[in-house]
């Protein structure tokens, strides 16, 4: 093909950073191929949830090319051009509606939500995406995927930072939780992204100031509003004594309702896993966002005083990393960096944030697709506090929004 002696395919293998690599392939416009994706597993090649995830980038995509193996262990995927939920490419009114079926309830909605707001600037036309389904999981899963509150609370505010501030909002219609065998999830949750840019505003960001106030949303779906109120009193009588502006707010509500699709009951619903989970947010003087999250697992046995402990250390496990950016959202933060205008943008992270397998493979896979590699050096420590942190220059490659010639 002429395609390929203009632009070779870009070779990788294995299943892990898979959406990493689909959303730089995505956003660069270079085609990818993925070779060996569990080739020795029982259950070789993609998993429901990955297809499902490349049925969403089509969806928000026009022209996208995408070819599987016999064995689903080759993907092929030649992108196409973001042209958001504009009226006759799949959208309904403007609104794309996307579906998780049963089979992908191993992660929560996040994982499918952080990647589509990393989109959603670079698009043609807004962005208004419905995701849906027995296997839509709102809260946060054992898995590690955060909850649909720490996207909103802790994820979409980081793009303020970028000049992208407006007309962003992210609607929980359905809070659901992760099911046991089975059983299905049943949540609903709204992407509205209306805010389209040309390129992002290079960012420099070293200075992570102190922790001022800190702010949650306890949750409780199909069980008692009390447990709410245990969660957050645990949590208080921990964060309080380092952070006396801390308000964690209360959400209650009723178990979703799920289609049983039974032929002796055409119109019979079940309910949805129920539980009850704490998301946490600490934000700190210069802007900085650190997010921790907790809920109940499937099988239960776990007390609520037990969720806000946990979530309350986990929160200021997070802060004592150091740097302006945690685990969660440092992807985002890169990868907006490294598609910015052609200038050099600098971000303080901590050690133990770099040094997971998760921000290495980034700077792989970003050298890779753009060309350029990130610089590194040690912060001037002025007291010992400081010693622990690494400034990241990232050079923009001017990649931005294609389809977007102004604004």
């Amino acid at each position: 093909m002429s395609d390929e002696t203009v632009q070779p395919l870009l070779q990788f293998s294995g299943h892990r950073h898979l959406t990493t690599r689909l959303l730089l392939s995505t956003l660069t416009g270079r085609p990818v191929r993925i070779s060996k994706i569990r080739p020795s597993s029982t259950r070789p090649g993609l998993t429901p949830y990955e297809t499902n995830f490349i049925r969403l980038l089509d969806s928000v995509t026009n022209g996208a090319q995408i070819q599987f193996s016999m064995t689903g262990t080759t993907l092929v995927y030649r992108p196409g051009l973001i042209t958001g939920c504009a009226e006759g490419l799949g959208a309904i009114g403007g609104v794309v509606r996307h579906e998780i079926p049963r089979e992908c309830t191993r992660r929560g909605v996040s994982w499918w939500l952080i990647p589509l707001a990393i989109l959603a600037p670079f698009s043609k036309g807004p962005v208004n995406v419905t995701i849906w389904g027995d296997g839509c999981i709102t809260s946060s899963t054992t898995h590690g995927d955060i909850s649909v509150d720490s996207v909103r609370t802790c994820i979409l505010p980081l793009f303020r930072n970028f000049g992208i501030e407006r007309n962003i909002e992210l609607r929980v219609l359905k809070r659901s939780f992760a099911p046991s065998q089975g059983k299905g999830a049943g949540g609903e949750v709204q992407l509205v992204f209306g805010h389209q840019v040309r390129l992002p505003k290079t960012l420099h960001l070293m200075n992570k100031g102190r922790v001022k106030r800190i702010r949650g949303v306890a949750y409780a779906v199909g069980v008692s509003g009390s447990n709410n109120a245990r969660m957050i009193e645990v949590a208080r009588g921990i964060l309080n004594k380092f952070v006396p502006d801390t308000y964690i707010f209360s959400d209650v509500s009723p178990a979703p309702l799920i289609p049983t699709y039974s032929k002796a009951d055409p119109n019979g619903k079940t309910k949805g896993a129920v539980g009850f989970g704490l998301s946490l947010v600490a934000e700190s003087s210069t802007n900085c966002l650190y997010s921790a999250d907790a809920a109940s697992p499937p099988l239960g046995g776990i007390t609520p005083e037990d969720i806000g402990k946990q979530c309350a250390y986990q929160l200021l496990e997070k802060i004592s990393h150091g740097g302006c950016a945690e685990i969660t959202s440092v992807e985002t933060m890169l990868l907006l960096m490294s598609m910015g205008s052609e200038d050099v943008g600098r971000l303080c992270l901590g050690k133990d944030v770099l040094g997971t397998e998760e921000v290495v493979q980034l700077g792989r896979d970003v050298k890779v697709f753009t060309g350029a590699a990130w610089g590194l050096r040690e912060k001037g420590a002025r007291d010992e506090s400081e010693e622990d942190e690494i400034v990241v220059s990232v050079v923009g490659r001017g990649v931005g929004n294609v389809g977007r010639k102004v604004g």
